[in-house]
C-alpha cells in the first residue's frame, strides 16, 4: 500500500479544493529548493493546478 506521502501530485492531491493552491506552490518549492526532477504527468497536474490559482508566485531559497 501507498501513502499519499510516496506519490506526486499526478497521483494524489490534496481532497480539499481550498488547498490546492497552497498544497501546489509547496511542492513546486521543494522540487525547486532541492533541485529535484519531476516527471512529465506530474508537471502537467501541477500546471493545472497553479491555472487556477489566480497567478501565485512560488519562492523558495536553494538547498545548500
Amino acid at each position: 500500500m501507498r501513502h499519499q506521502a510516496d506519490q506526486d501530485p499526478a497521483e494524489w492531491l490534496p481532497p480539499a479544493p481550498d488547498v490546492l493552491c497552497r498544497y501546489g506552490a509547496e511542492w513546486t518549492a521543494t522540487k525547486l529548493r532541492r533541485g529535484l526532477a519531476v516527471d512529465e504527468a506530474g508537471r502537467d497536474r501541477l500546471l493545472d493546478v497553479a491555472a487556477g490559482c489566480g497567478g501565485s508566485d512560488v519562492e523558495f531559497t536553494p538547498a545548500p
